[in-house]
């Protein structure tokens, strides 16, 4: 480097790759009425979470943290910056497949926490690996399948036929759950999303 050549600065793209997260599409096997991303499917999926643990820890003498399940529903997807979303189909069509691309996931969140600072990346990456936290993985993946369901409900008030069966099986497997605030979400609040805006009450 010469005397006239400033230093330059370091550069992580942590975040910029995330804003990326709005590019990539979900739902790619079924036709779509109103595309949806996984920045859009994140965000549900993190006020989804917040809420199932404020209804355990109201109704259910629960005591886990609502704010940390919302972040955990935040960065639940990250990993798909890189691998896309795959079909569930497709993502379970062999246990050696699966393992591989849960393998695959992992080396993607870690690809992510390296363009941080080694100093947030160590805070960032609880937010990434949590599956040692089973009550957490538990409300997420339940709060990723309401996401889920309340999809195909607005597909189906789209008049689109596509998501039938996707809405049936989202809900019997929802309603099999032994979470108690996730049959309290599917009774209580799940009903205002079948309903048109004139039919919802504002107070």
């Amino acid at each position: 480097m010469t005397m006239t050549e400033a230093p330059q600065p370091e550069q992580f793209d942590f975040f910029a790759f995330l804003s990326r997260m709005r590019y990539i599409s979900r739902w790619g096997l079924m036709r779509n009425t109103v595309p949806e991303n996984i920045q859009e499917h994140s965000l549900d999926v993190a006020i989804i979470a917040h809420a199932l643990v404020m209804i355990r820890n109201t109704y259910f003498d629960g005591t886990l943290d609502a704010s940390r399940a919302a972040l955990y529903g935040i960065f639940h997807d990250t990993s798909e910056i890189f691998t896309g979303d795959m079909p569930t189909p497709v993502k379970h069509f062999n246990p050696d497949f699966k393992r591989s691309f849960h393998l695959l996931e992992d080396t993607a969140r870690r690809k992510l926490l390296a363009m941080l600072p080694p100093e947030l990346a160590r805070e960032y990456e609880p937010l990434f690996f949590f599956d040692d936290q089973e009550e957490y993985v538990q409300l997420v993946k339940a709060a990723d399948k309401i996401a889920a369901l309340t999809k195909c409900i607005e597909e189906g008030k789209s008049g689109n036929r596509e998501f039938r069966r996707a809405e049936t099986e989202h809900f019997e497997q929802l309603s099999a759950s032994s979470l108690p605030e996730v049959r309290y979400f599917l009774e209580k609040l799940l009903p205002g999303y079948r309903l048109s805006l004139d039919e919802l009450k504002l107070g």
